[in-house]
């Protein structure tokens, strides 16, 4: 039996830096495969977590909660037939939900859930709460194990109403609120791995995919608070449960390779000008000063870090109603 440990979390919430943590400090020496599935974002983690000299299985396909279901399940048994791993980490898109995942795995033979966790970002619970309940609440709600970022930049009261928000829709969830560098990566695995073994009980049934032919209407579906504009995603593939709303509907992701070199000042001055429709970003840019840059913005908060190289310069960005030609305005991108 191989082992699945599913490490979720909204856009930005850590999940890379965690699961970068647990590689080093936990899963050195095991038969390791990592599957990602990012919503919309060019594979750009990737050199960063290959420095750990693990294998990375990307499969950008879009959106996770309608077109992933075929791939993701076909992806998961060839992962475990091609390299016999003793352990899948399963990073799932950061708009994907926890409780379709976790469906799709429990589908595929010769595989054992050790733990479901979902990367909280502390500074971000509430207004993720409030903005997108659909993907963020259901990562919350599904989980065994919640782990919060970033809780050394927060006050106490902030850190008391996330609490708050997380126990109303998992009153059961093991949650984990010491900053991270104040741990071991042994002592976090314990506590995901401790929260919960098998699967939730009240997870429901993996619905069948509906009539295949509802792919070709990709602009058939509206919801009224999102998509008023019919413009052309990258993503074309919209996929409706009764009453849900699809990544895709919610969510523009733009893609940008670049040549254009960067100072790590000016980068930052890009990043602070972001829009508040923007809930990420992130790239690995060519430097000025020569090598690399990676950056990486959530809402109110950036960094800016040297990086391996990547084939080119490779810039995402993911938010609601993203104006493209303005993004690449701001970003220098021709």
């Amino acid at each position: 039996m191989t082992k699945v440990n599913v490490v979720s979390g909204f856009l930005g919430a850590g999940k890379t830096t965690l699961i970068a943590k647990l590689l080093k400090e936990v899963f050195a020496g095991e038969r390791v495969v990592l599957v990602e599935n990012e919503f919309g974002e060019i594979g750009i983690d990737g050199g960063f977590l290959k420095d750990s000299g693990i294998e990375i299985r990307e499969i950008n396909s879009g959106c996770i909660c309608c077109s992933l279901r075929g791939d993701f399940q076909e992806a998961l048994r060839k992962v475990i037939d091609t390299y016999q791993p003793a352990r899948i980490i399963i990073e799932p898109s950061g708009v994907g939900k926890l409780s379709d995942i976790l469906k799709i795995i429990r589908s595929v033979d010769g595989v054992e859930l050790d733990s479901y966790s979902s990367v909280v970002d502390a500074a971000r619970c509430k207004i993720y709460h409030k903005n997108f309940k659909e993907f963020f609440d259901d990562q919350i709600s599904t989980a065994a194990c919640i782990i919060l970022s970033r809780t050394q930049t927060i006050l106490e009261e902030k850190l008391t109403e996330d609490i708050a928000i997380i126990r109303e829709l998992n009153p059961t969830a093991r949650v984990i609120t010491t900053p991270w560098d104040e741990l071991s990566g042994n002592s976090i695995f314990e506590a995901m791995t401790g929260a919960g073994s098998g699967f939730p009980k009240d997870l429901g049934p993996l619905e069948d995919d509906e009539d295949e032919d509802e792919h070709e209407h990709h602009h058939e579906h509206h919801h009224e608070d999102h998509c008023k504009d019919e413009h052309d995603h990258e993503h074309h593939h919209h996929h409706h449960h009764e009453g849900e709303l699809d990544a895709d509907d919610v969510f523009d992701s733009i893609g940008m390779e670049t040549v254009r070199q960067y100072g790590r000042d000016e980068l930052k001055e890009i990043l602070a000008k972001l829009p508040e429709n923007i809930v990420r970003s992130k790239g690995i840019v060519e430097d000025k000063e020569g090598g690399w840059l990676f950056f990486d913005y959530v809402p109110g908060d950036y960094n800016v870090r040297k990086g391996s190289a990547a084939y080119t310069g490779l810039i995402t960005v993911i938010g609601e109603h993203v104006d493209e030609a303005a993004m690449k305005e701001l970003f220098g991108v021709k």
